[in-house]
């Protein structure tokens, strides 16, 4: 194993090993923070049928949050039958018939995982995930000698990447 000498050897060594252990994990969040920009489109998903008995007589808001649709609205009422854009609703019995496209199930893993909150088991995964990343970001400085050309160089692209972050954020 590589030699810690002193906080340079340290945060390189960390840096490469844990970018290394980390590869994986860093993959699959980029592919599905790029999903996730596209969320709001088809793209990928793929339609799936729903046959589902749920309780009867429910609201509008009940309904859309057993069936899972978000935005859920009737939009026509035929005696017990409640049509919504996605299919049908039968009061009486409960029965729901409709539609959902969904992502394939390791692309919608992938989302759930990335979407994760501090209730759902792999949070924890997250947030090392996120202070790893923190960590990556502070021992980059620890890479190349400071008064080396390529240090002052990067520092350059540091301070231009703070300030494109915050003109997008303030748009």
């Amino acid at each position: 194993m590589d030699k810690i000498k002193d906080t340079r050897s340290f945060m390189r060594i960390t840096h490469r090993y844990l970018g290394y252990f980390l590869a994986g994990i860093m993959a699959v969040y980029a592919v599905s923070g790029v999903l996730l920009v596209y969320r709001d489109t088809d793209l990928l998903k793929k339609e799936k049928n729903y046959d589902k008995v749920i309780e009867k007589n429910l609201s509008e808001k009940e309904i859309g949050k057993e069936l899972k649709i978000k935005n859920f609205e009737i939009e026509k009422t035929e005696g017990n039958i409640l049509k919504f854009k996605q299919g049908i609703y039968d009061s009486s019995t409960g029965q729901a018939k409709y539609t959902k496209k969904e992502l394939p199930y390791v692309l919608d893993k992938m989302v759930k995982l990335h979407k994760a909150q501090s209730k759902d088991k792999l949070s924890p995964l997250n947030v090392f995930f996120g202070v790893a990343l923190f960590f990556f970001v502070i021992s980059s400085f620890w890479m190349f000698n400071p008064k080396t050309k390529i240090f002052k160089r990067g520092i350059i692209f540091t301070v231009t990447g703070i300030i494109v972050s915050i003109i997008l954020l303030m748009i």
